[in-house]
């Protein structure tokens, strides 16, 4: 049944942790771990703190302010690792132009690093009367899920227009971080009692369900063998990106 802490609820927490357990085991046969370092510590990360984070909240000898506080941190430290995930696709996309790409990697940097700066002022100028750290972590996985989506709208946008080649387990990577950040935003933005009421636990089911249909779907990407590209013979005309690329070069130098 959909009801909190049912064996279905412990089960969608629980194995998409197991499954990046099994992801990183397997890069790591295949030298997956080398090629997407930032991907391989986000598989470890959600897997280790993911878990830590399910043991406090079943365990009874732990209060509901040590779980809210350690989700918060959790989430904090998530903000630095996807932004390292969602760096390294700007790198990969673009490695045929590594001063765009370096610059791409900065102002993401730059991005999460005053969101973290702003959820934390608000966060702690909330009021006393309300439970400060479900606010907090509220508004943290709102700008989170928020910025997420626009980084990957850019990249998707930068894409299509100067009409750059995805590689398979890149596009894999970039589809389950995009289809994670949607689902957040609007969870954040539906999650209010007067919506739903008691059945508000319902938008937890769907939020885990898609993380773990974005887990299969990393696995898939990553694990089962593509079809290599045909590349064509034919050198294609220079366009405006390697054109910035040069300009980026010239002024760094």
């Amino acid at each position: 049944m959909l009801l909190p802490h049912s064996i279905l609820w412990h089960y969608l927490w629980v194995a998409p942790y197991a499954l990046l357990a099994i992801l990183a085991t397997v890069m790591v046969r295949r030298g997956l771990h080398r090629e997407f370092p930032a991907f391989f510590s986000y598989t470890i990360f959600e897997s280790v703190c993911g878990t830590a984070v399910y043991v406090i909240d079943i365990t009874p000898s732990f209060s509901n302010n040590v779980y809210w506080r350690s989700y918060l941190t959790f989430l904090l430290l998530e903000v630095i690792v996807k932004l390292f995930v969602i760096g390294e696709l700007f790198k990969y996309q673009l490695r045929r132009y590594p001063a765009v790409a370096g610059l791409a990697r900065l102002l993401a940097t730059v991005v999460g690093a005053v969101l973290i700066f702003a959820a934390t002022v608000i966060a702690a100028s909330a009021s006393p009367r309300s439970y400060w750290l479900i606010s907090a972590t509220r508004i943290l996985g709102r700008s989170v899920s928020i910025v997420e989506c626009g980084l990957i709208l850019f990249l998707l946008v930068l894409a299509f227009h100067f009409r750059l080649r995805w590689e398979n387990r890149l596009f894999g990577i970039m589809l389950g971080f995009a289809i994670t950040a949607s689902v957040y935003v609007a969870y954040w933005a539906v999650m209010t009692p007067w919506l739903l009421g008691t059945k508000s636990h319902l938008l937890d089911f769907l939020n885990m369900a898609t993380y773990h249909l974005c887990v299969l779907i990393w696995f898939y990407y990553l694990l089962v063998p593509q079809k290599k590209p045909t590349t064509s013979a034919v050198s294609l005309p220079e366009n405006n990106l390697a054109i910035w690329n040069r300009e980026l070069e010239r002024l760094l130098q």
